[in-house]
């Protein structure tokens, strides 16, 4: 089975909660016992699993990866998005999570985070259900 979500972020840099989502595509999907890919399809974008609790974890992530790849570089690529580039690469571009009882199985403290690097955009993710 395979599900599009929609993600609309409002700043350049944002992280954005996509668990209720994840989980919802998850429960509908029927299967009981499994694993769910999730998949961003974007070069300047990603996906990752972090604390959901705390906002400032949140924050801190993306006030280190900003100062570990600044926007203003002496960067080849003429687009004005190398960091963002960057950024998705050493985040990532899926995640797996392990379904079981038609549940996603996550650790208490655990939000699943749509990550922008090249905002505001209108960005998909894919999740294939298996």
């Amino acid at each position: 089975m395979l599900k599009q979500i929609s993600v609309r972020s409002s700043s350049r840099n944002q992280f954005i909660d996509i668990t209720d989502e994840v989980s919802s595509v998850i429960k509908d999907s029927g299967v009981k016992d499994g694993i769910c890919v999730v998949f961003v399809p974007h070069t300047t974008a990603a996906v990752t699993i972090n604390e959901g609790a705390d906002p400032s974890v949140v924050r801190d992530i993306l006030s280190k990866t900003s100062a570990l790849v600044p926007s203003s570089e002496n960067y080849y690529h003429s687009e004005g998005n190398s960091d963002a580039h960057i950024k998705s690469s050493m985040v990532g571009c899926s995640i797996t999570i392990i379904i079981d009882g038609g549940q996603p199985v996550m650790g208490t403290w655990q939000s699943i985070y749509f990550c922008e690097f090249d905002g505001p955009r209108n960005r998909k993710v894919y999740l294939k259900i298996i």
